[in-house]
């Protein structure tokens, strides 16, 4: 078991480490062309980026838990329904995306707290995001499926062609043809439509096996997917939520160099999160195999190796974050008074890695078996921890206590996840016996 649980998971944390990259390639080549005016700008408009791949991953991941469990069940006709069905909701969400998003790119920037140059940088950059939406959209929410058709090396390789074209284009487009922000959201947009390409033409070269009878289930699972969307949606978007309550507190408390700095740190910290979400999405797929065969003791095997892993990953990246915090800041094209700052604050951010690997892999499992109320809980409660934290703390400490603020409401988390963990481990016996 365990050499099977690593041979998803490996892939799968490269995968996300990979989208990590992607998250901050563009806030490399900005930062180094137009300075902390442009990585701020990025950082501000952010949060609707991540919007939009967090709709493609919820879906997507909906409809592939569903998959994983129909195929513990051995029910194909009901499994390759999800599929087909999940990927209808995906092209209709990217329309509405498009229609609902577009039209209020300006207003959304300003309520995020852009203004002067910070606006200006963030409307050209969200404009092209939200025409390339749906090769954003459709990458994020068809890579979950390939995984769970045993297939986590090829979803590790489309991501790598994404990223890979993605750096190409940014260093040409940013750097050579010196088109800015334009050049970045590109490249970025780009970058997926080639992820997207890999995936289709994996479910091409498997199409026999994808054939589905439709009957009138099919409401209900649009019902099902939707149910299980909801926690990895949250997981996915919530850390921008987090992003976007901690700009607008560094912009009341810190000022614009607050706000770079901010940028640094949430790049740095988003691919430790995302390396953390591999190694509980990289075992979700065996967790749901055998919860859909009705073997609860094995999922619970698989869950505590994912325990294991997400510790040392969390507590390695813990250790490389210190070791290089004046590196990181440098590698943005900084200036010297935001690196200083960086490296002096990042440390407080590095403990709440090992909140978030336990508490994740304990909300993987939630959602994996069904259990959709707890998982629930546990995304949708850390905005609400964090907001009051970052309204109280920074009136007794300033700046110091809008960086406080993400490392408590994770250790909330965490508590939280394990008494819900004890909880659901008790009703298990009860069901046993």
């Amino acid at each position: 078991m365990t050499k099977t649980f690593f041979r998803y998971v490996i892939p799968s944390m490269l995968a996300f480490a990979l989208s990590g990259v992607y998250a901050i390639v563009d806030g490399f080549f900005v930062g180094n062309t137009l300075g902390d005016q442009g990585l701020a700008a990025i950082n501000i408009a952010y949060p609707v980026t991540a919007f939009i791949l967090a709709i493609g991953t919820g879906i997507g991941m909906g409809g592939a838990i569903q998959y994983a469990i129909y195929d513990g069940a051995r029910q194909i006709q009901s499994r390759n329904r999800y599929f087909w069905i999940s990927v209808g909701c995906l092209i209709s969400i990217t329309i509405l995306v498009m229609i609902v998003f577009i039209p209020f790119n300006e207003p959304i920037l300003k309520l995020f707290g852009a203004e002067g140059l910070l606006l200006s940088y963030g409307k050209e950059y969200l404009h092209y995001i939200l025409l390339g939406a749906f090769f954003q959209i459709m990458a994020t929410g068809l890579v979950p499926f390939i995984r769970n058709m045993n297939g986590s090396v090829q979803a590790m390789l489309a991501m790598i062609g994404g990223f890979v074209t993605n750096i190409i284009l940014d260093y040409l487009l940013v750097w050579v043809y010196s088109m800015g922000m334009k050049g970045a959201a590109v490249a970025t947009v780009l970058g997926q439509g080639v992820t997207m390409i890999c995936c289709i033409f994996f479910f091409y070269r498997r199409r026999q096996h994808l054939f589905a009878k439709w009957n009138a289930d099919w409401k209900y699972q649009v019902t099902k997917i939707f149910t299980s969307a909801i926690s990895p949606f949250g997981l996915t978007f919530i850390p921008n939520l987090t992003l976007i309550f901690i700009n607008k507190s560094a912009i009341v408390t810190g000022g614009n160099v607050a706000v770079s700095e901010y940028a640094i740190i949430s790049y740095a910290v988003c691919v430790v999160l995302l390396l953390l979400q591999g190694v509980s999405d990289g075992a979700q797929p065996l967790i749901s195999l055998h919860y859909g065969r009705n073997e609860l003791y094995e999922s619970q095997k698989i869950r505590n190796l994912a325990y294991i892993a997400s510790t040392v990953t969390a507590a390695l990246c813990i250790g490389l974050g210190y070791a290089f915090r004046y590196q990181i800041g440098y590698l943005f094209g900084a200036s010297e008074e935001v690196v200083i700052l960086f490296a002096q604050d990042f440390i407080i951010f590095l403990i709440g890695f090992l909140f978030v690997g336990i508490s994740r892999t304990t909300l993987s499992y939630f959602y994996a078996t069904e259990k959709n109320l707890y998982a629930y809980l546990l995304i949708y409660c850390e905005p609400l921890f964090l907001l009051v934290y970052v309204c109280i703390l920074p009136l007794i400490w300033g700046i110091l206590g809008t960086w406080l603020a993400t490392p408590l409401s994770q250790f909330s988390i965490l508590v939280m996840s394990l008494v819900l963990s004890v909880h659901v481990s008790k009703q298990t016996q009860v069901n046993k016996n």
